[in-house]
This record gives C-alpha cells, structure tokens and sequence, in this order.
C-alpha cells in the first residue's frame, strides 16, 4: 500500500501551474516572495524556511532548482513521526542539516551552491512553497605586479609587467593607476590587455591585466599601482597592490662641468677635482676633459683631478660627451701670493749705519700687508737711517688674501746692531756719607765684558742692571779711606775700551755731591774745597811721574808690558784716562 506521505509528495513534486488550473482541488500550491542569501565562500549557508507552519503540516522538504534542468530534492523532514531524510545528492554528502522549524544549513559553501533554493511545507490540502536564492561571495587575493620591467625607455612602447589577482568570484575588475590617478589606453601609449581565467574545479576567478606603456622623462619617480574591485556580501570592496617605482632610460640632452672643492677659491698648491656630469639616465660613463696648455682632449670618468697646481693653472676648463657633443666649460682662477723681504735673515750692522727694508709683494688679488716686531704689530714699515741698538730685533712682513682661505705669506728679518763698548763713570755719595756708589754705564754690542780695578788691584764685587738696547749700568760701593782711582774697562769682540775715576776718601766731601750747608759754615766748605783741589793736583802729577817711569821700565820686559796693557791699556788710553779724570774732577 502506498502511504498518505508518499501520495503527498508525488502530488507536490508534480504540481505545476497547468495543475493548478486544470485540477484545483488536487493540488493547490501557494507561493511567496523570494529571499536571498549571501554568504562567503567556505563558510555555512543558513536558509530559513520562512513559511509559518500550518497546524496540519505532515511533512517539510527542501529542493533546489537549477536552470534547465528538473528540482531536486535534497531533504525531507515529517512532522509527525519527527523523521529527518537527506537524498542521495553527491554534492551534498554530508553537509546538509535540517532543523526542527525546517531552517536548512548547508556547510563549507561552494561556487556550486548559488542555486534557487525551495522550502516546501505539505499538508493534505495545500502546498506552500518559500523560494531562497543563494549568492557566493569569495575576497579575491590582492594583486601584484608580475614580470616587472628592468627599466622604462623614453618613446619606448614597453612591458611594464602584469597585474594578478586570484581565485575571486564573482569576477572582480582590475585597474592600474600612475601616482594615484587610473590609466586609461592611449594609442601608441598606454595599452592594457585583461584575460579571465576560470578554475574548473572551484569555480573562482583569475583575472590579469597586462600594462604597455610609453614613458617620459616626467615618468621618473613615478608610482605604478593596480587595484582590484570586487563584491563582498554587502558591498563593493577594493584591494591594492604595492607601488612599484621604475628606473627611467632617456638620452643625454645637457653636459655640466663643476669644480669640486670645499673652498669657494683655490690657491696655489691645491688640488682640483673636475666633475662632469650628463642629464640623461644612465648617466655617461665617459667624458673628454679640455685641459688648459693640454693640445689634445683627455678622456676620463666623470672625475678628473689635478694635483698641486700653479698660477699657469688659471683658464677656461671644458668638457663634453665622447662624441665631441654638447660641451660646457667653467672658468678656473688658481690664486697666488709672493712676497720678497730685501734683506732678510740674519743681517749684522754696526750701529749708526743706514739699512734701507722693503718689502715687496705681488699677488693675484689686492693683500693686506702688516710688520711685527718681536711679536708686536708695528704702525708702520720699518726705516732706517741711522740704527740704534733698540732698533735690532726680528721683524716679519707678513701678507694675507682674505678672500682666499689659508694663503699667507711672511719673511723674517733678523738685525744685530753692533757697536763698540762706550763708558761714562759716575759716582755718589750715600745720604749718610758712609759710602760711595761708583756706576760704569756701558753701551756696545755683542754684550761688553765689564771688569773693575782700583789702586789696590781687581774688584769683583758689583752689581749689574739689565741689559737693554745695547746698555746697562755695572756698579761697586767702596768706602775709601784713602784717594783712590778706579778704573773700567768694557770690552767685546769689537774692542776695548778704558775709563777711570778718582775717588777721594770718605771723610772729605767731594764737589760733586752737593750738600746742605747753612750761612755759618759756608765759608769753612769754601776752603776745604780749595784744599782738595791742591791735594788732586798734587796726585795727578806724582802719578804721571810714576807712570812714565813705571813704561820706560815695563818697556824692558816684554811680559810686564803685556800686563800693564791688561790693566791699564796703552799709552793713548792713559792720556785719555788722564783728561777723562781731568773733566771728573773739574
């Protein structure tokens, strides 16, 4: 016997609109309106009935319909005997689930799924039927830019690569883009080819679009991207490649010539680093360098150095390409400073003499000349006409550019003034007429050599003041008790020189210390003055007397001669000593 159920489901199964017309009361199929579901590939499909379940419902089922081809089903539910059946459809196995309120799951959603599906509630009078279309969405990868160019070419159709994006669906659209804005063709300039590939298995797309393209020189650092649109569940979704910069190949149009230096002058002595330079991409390898003073070009990389150069270095430089083309040229000028100090070194002049100075200088710009002496910035140049010991000493000429860095130049004089030894004898008497200071000021160059002697023999005793200019002052304190002559003697490589002094003793005043005297004893110093003056008159003509006997006997021996020479020197130097002593004492 066949089943109610059975009986139903045939009566269902072939209820059509010709049987609704022709036999009404055997099968009245009611319909609704149509959903739809989206869903993303790979995940579950969730299709509500959407009918409201009759009282006398005995059974629900789900089918499909594909086009041109009859309904399927795929499963049945009763709800009486609470029985769930799933039909042996193969792309179904194991992946469909029926719930209670008749709400079908379909697991890991496939391409294949995007189907009308039908929910069919049977009772035994009507048949209510609730279509469902399916809608399979799947995020296609994000594209990149394959079989890249190397490099683009100027008025060079090229590859520049390919856009990919895969296993999409539905089919998305791909679009490249320069630095943010679409490329659309051009003629002879942009050319883009898109195919579309199919996976039989899965269904999903493979879309390429193919990129030609004429660059130009304004293409450089330009940022090539592509995208690709496709739809998402609910809305239009949009991924991007990554940007790609391209190296772009365009001929030489201008050569340049630079000096390279991190000096803005150059001076003698330098070097110079010549760079030349093309504006194509790549660059040029090779230049040809005109050289000044060089008769034929010089073929180098884009660097060329001279090395140590001189004034005849200052000219016009060029280059240009190997080809003799496109040429440029700076001028170069290698600065220079001379300077001739006349004398200079070391020069020996006696004192008095005249030594003309002139300092000569020549130079490729005006210079800033200046003097020193020891060290010390002078007004003015140094002149001549009549040397003093205070005029020796080292002077520099010294001159600069100050527009170029680090040229200066500078010559040393060295001057000795040398002079023979000069004496003046004075003497003092302390305030409180204890002692005498007897100074010998000497003058002369090299340095003079003092020595003291006295009646009674040599003095070593004295003191001396700074040498200064050529002088300085030697000095002994004596208290003579007795009239004493002192004598100096000063001598250098140059010569030797003799003065005495005579000294009376302590206790008698000497003319040439004043002293305070009043009215009452004015007359007394008067005579005692008179009295001193008769006793060195006395002296001076019994030491002349002893002085020429003293010589006939010294002429004797020749020893005693060298020795009275030591001490006392020649017989010239005694008349001088003489009227030197004679101008003391007046």
């Amino acid at each position: 016997m066949i089943s109610w159920e059975k009986i139903l489901i045939i009566i269902a199964v072939n209820c059509d609109k010709d049987m609704l017309v022709t036999k009404p009361k055997l099968c009245l199929l009611i319909r609704l309106g149509v959903y739809t579901v989206n869903t993303v590939y790979g995940d579950t499909i969730i299709l509500p009935c959407h009918l409201e379940v009759p009282n006398d419902l005995r059974f629900g089922k789900w089918k499909y319909e594909a086009a041109n081809k009859p309904s399927e089903f795929i499963a049945f539910r009763s709800a009486t005997r609470k029985h769930v059946q799933y039909d042996d459809v193969p792309e179904y196995k194991d992946r469909l689930s029926l719930s209670e309120n008749y709400t079908l799951s379909i697991n890991n959603a496939r391409i294949g799924d995007e189907k009308r599906f039908v929910c069919m509630l049977v009772t035994e009078d009507n048949v209510f039927e609730q279509p469902t279309i399916v809608k399979v969405f799947k995020q296609p990868s994000q594209p990149q830019i394959i079989s890249r160019a190397d490099f683009l070419e100027t008025e060079q159709l090229k590859m520049l690569g390919e856009c990919i994006t895969k296993d999409g669906y539905p089919e998305g659209n791909l679009t490249w883009f320069k630095n943010g804005a679409v490329l659309q063709p051009v003629e002879g300039a942009v050319v883009i080819n898109e195919q579309t590939n199919v996976d039989k298995a899965t269904g999903l797309y493979t879309i390429i679009a193919s990129l030609e393209y004429k660059a130009t020189k304004d293409d450089t650092n330009a940022e090539f991207t592509c995208t690709v649109t496709y739809s998402a569940p609910t809305r239009q979704e949009t991924l991007r490649s990554e940007s790609l910069v391209f190296d772009i190949h365009y001929p030489t149009e201008k050569v340049r010539i630079e000096v390279l230096s991190k000096r803005n002058t150059i001076k003698e002595g330098d070097n110079i680093t010549l760079e030349c330079s093309g504006n194509g991409n790549p660059p040029p390898q090779e230049y040809l360098f005109y050289i000044p003073g060089e008769p034929e070009p010089i073929r180098s990389s884009s660097l060329y150095v001279l090395t140590d150069v001189r004034r005849n270095a200052t000219g016009e430089y060029k280059c240009s390409l190997t080809d003799g083309n496109l040429m440029d040229s700076t001028r170069i000028t290698v600065h220079y400073l001379d300077l001739l100090l006349t004398p200079s070194g070391e020069v020996i002049k006696q004192i008095g003499e005249a030594l003309p100075v002139s300092c000569t200088i020549s130079s490729s710009r005006n210079a800033t000349v200046f003097w020193l002496k020891d060290n010390t910035r002078m007004r003015a140049s140094p002149s001549f006409s009549s040397l003093q010991y205070q005029d020796a000493g080292n002077y520099i000429c010294e001159t600069t550019l100050q527009e170029v860095e680090g040229l200066k130049k500078r010559q040393i004089l060295t001057l000795i003034v040398e002079g023979k030894p000069q004496i003046k004898m004075s003497k003092k008497t302390s305030p409180d007429g204890l002692y005498k200071t007897i100074a010998c000021i000497v003058e002369g160059f090299p340095k003079p050599a003092v020595q003291w002697i006295s009646t009674g023999g040599v003095i070593n005793k004295t003191e001396e003041t700074k040498y200064a200019n050529g002088r300085f002052t030697s000095k002994i304190k004596i208290a003579p008790e007795e009239n004493v002559t002192l004598t100096c003697i000063a001598e250098n490589p140059l010569e030797r020189t003799v003065t005495s002094l005579n000294v009376s003793a302590i206790s008698i005043p000497e003319s040439d210390e004043p002293e305070e005297k009043t009215d009452g004893n004015r007359e007394n110093a008067n005579d005692q003055a008179k009295l001193i003056v008769g006793i060195v008159v006395g002296l001076l003509l019994a030491a002349l007397i002893a002085g020429v006997a003293y010589w006939l006997y010294m002429k004797k021996s020749k020893s005693a001669s060298k020795h009275v020479d030591k001490d006392l020197g020649n017989i010239e130097e005694n008349k001088k000593l003489e009227e030197n002593n004679h101008k003391s004492e007046a």
